[in-house]
């Protein structure tokens, strides 16, 4: 049985190993490194949505080519949140820092 101090020590470890070595962590915690997929079909709308608000820019129908905008960016942006960094998916979750 460890005492506190070891206890607080030991989470220190834990938590400084996570920090620098991620993918070991989540192979002995038997969790997994969930990349996220970016579909084809994401990006292949973003494209038409963008060309549909320039042809309408154009046309001079600039309320429609507005709202065509603001959803190509609204798909942009989640392209953008689906490509950020693998998150770290693990079993259990370490006590606090005392």
């Amino acid at each position: 049985m460890l005492n506190k101090e070891d206890n607080r020590r030991l989470a220190q470890l834990e938590r400084q190993l996570r920090r620098d070595d991620p993918d070991f962590c989540a192979r002995m915690a038997g969790g997994h490194l969930s990349r996220r997929r970016v579909p084809v079909s994401l990006i292949l709308a973003a494209t038409v949505v963008w060309a549909a608000a320039l042809i309408l820019a154009v046309v001079g129908w600039w309320a429609a080519a507005i709202v065509s905008g603001v959803w190509a960016l609204v798909i942009m942006v989640a392209i953008g949140y689906r490509l950020r960094g693998p998150k770290l998916v693990l079993p259990d979750t370490l006590p606090p820092n005392w």
